[in-house]
């Protein structure tokens, strides 16, 4: 297990690093999120022996289960929320997570800027914009994206960091991230978390600063 994930975290490096070059960027721009989600305990641990310590998990309550003691161990550990967050988690999640990738509506504003006041922090957040318009999916829609931007920051003392998306399945995943890049550029947003273990290196072209890689680190149990 420790071999294969290295090895694997090897290959996402040298190809990040590689699209980020044909870019004109340079690699060290590009965080790699390794999405950990539904990973058994080796696999964590060979990613971790492995030198990787930015991680991305869907639920709080599984991320307690997997990360609460390894944090207190790792004071260089990075967690980020990467899936939909329900308001009445607020708490938790800023307890745990370093940055919230998913804030995608007022509701979630209100309570995790009433989370922040009470643990006396302020929520690091990215917006997820439902770029593909996908009536199943969370975030917010690309026509709504500069409203809600200027409203977050009106009206939250948050430290808004950026956008995400997570582009249709079906559909050239390069539109999508060239459109969030334009929203974030408008908006003076610098933080762009899009591409998944089957298109990041192009997310990294058209300006990626985080890609979340799940299931080619870790096998198709993880998706990302």
């Amino acid at each position: 297990m420790d071999s294969l994930v290295a090895s694997a975290l090897d290959t996402v490096r040298r190809r990040i690093a590689r699209a980020a070059r044909a870019a004109g960027r340079d690699p060290s721009d590009i965080t790699l999120t390794a999405v950990s989600k539904q990973q058994p305990d080796p696999a964590i641990q060979a990613a971790l022996d492995a030198g990787q310590r930015v991680f991305g998990e869907n639920r709080v309550q599984e991320a307690q289960g997997r990360w609460t003691e390894r944090r207190a161990a790792l004071p260089d550990l990075h967690l980020r929320l990467i899936g939909p967050l329900q308001s009445n988690k607020a708490d938790q999640a800023l307890a745990l997570f370093d940055v919230i990738e998913t804030l995608d509506r007022d509701k979630l504003a209100r309570a995790l800027a009433e989370a922040g006041m009470k643990a006396g922090v302020r929520p690091r957040v990215l917006i997820q914009l439902n770029t593909g318009e996908e009536p199943q999916k969370a975030g917010v829609l690309p026509a709504e994206a500069d409203a809600f931007i200027a409203r977050v920051r009106s009206e939250y003392d948050f430290d808004l960091q950026g956008l995400m998306c997570i582009p249709p399945l079906e559909e050239e995943p390069a539109m999508h991230f060239a459109l969030l890049a334009r929203i974030a550029a408008r908006n003076g947003l610098e933080t762009l978390s899009m591409g998944m273990s089957g298109d990041y290196e192009t997310a990294v072209r058209f300006g990626a600063t985080h890609v979340r890689v799940g299931s080619a680190l870790f096998g198709a149990r993880c998706g990302g």
